[in-house]
């Protein structure tokens, strides 16, 4: 739980209430290589912190599978959409490693929103904080070729072709694997 603790007290002060109720409220699984967590028409009521693993989220377009993100150890994650606003998913969740995973249920969440004002703080810089980071990518992804893109995920993930299938990759990128293929070799 230590990296949960850290990555919480690194956007609010963390008081003793505060983390033993943490600890109490966020519960630890872990999921084998290739579990889904999520699919598609679910509601996802949990929001979800990587202790340790790979977890992607993705959906079907014309029954083509694309990733539409990466997480790793230190982040947290959701099907935003679905948690935020409470309706059903239009992705997957997957873990793509043997994974721990801390997780509060939305309603818990929304409680501590309401009765613990650190933790509405920290709750509001998280969706500002993934706010932000998606408009991003949503307005200058489009404009980057195929290399660019590619090198802006390895900024992210540095490790990612050593815990990701290349054909989860070049989906990702919406470029096909021999394209991605041919990126990488002129690394």
């Amino acid at each position: 739980m230590e990296r949960l603790l850290e990555n919480i007290s690194s956007k609010v002060p963390l008081s003793k209430d505060l983390e033993e109720t943490i600890i109490a409220k966020f519960k630890l699984e872990e999921f084998p290589k290739n579990q889904l967590l999520l699919k598609e028409q679910q509601y996802c009521r949990r929001l979800y912190f990587l202790e340790e693993g790979t977890v992607r989220t993705f959906y079907y377009e014309k029954e083509k599978d694309i990733s539409s993100w990466f997480y790793n150890e230190g982040h947290f994650f959701a099907s935003w959409y679905s948690f935020y606003s409470q309706q059903p998913s239009f992705e997957y969740i997957e873990s793509l490693e043997e994974s721990k995973i801390y997780s509060i249920d939305y309603f818990e969440y929304q409680k501590l929103l309401e009765t613990i004002p650190a933790f509405e703080r920290f709750g509001r810089l998280l969706a500002e904080e993934q706010t932000a980071f998606i408009d991003l990518y949503s307005k200058c992804y489009m404009f980057l070729s195929a290399k660019e893109r590619y090198n802006l995920l390895l900024h992210n993930f540095p490790d990612i072709e050593l815990r990701v299938k290349l054909g989860y990759i070049a989906s990702f990128l919406g470029i096909s694997q021999e394209t991605l293929s041919r990126i990488r070799s002129r690394k």
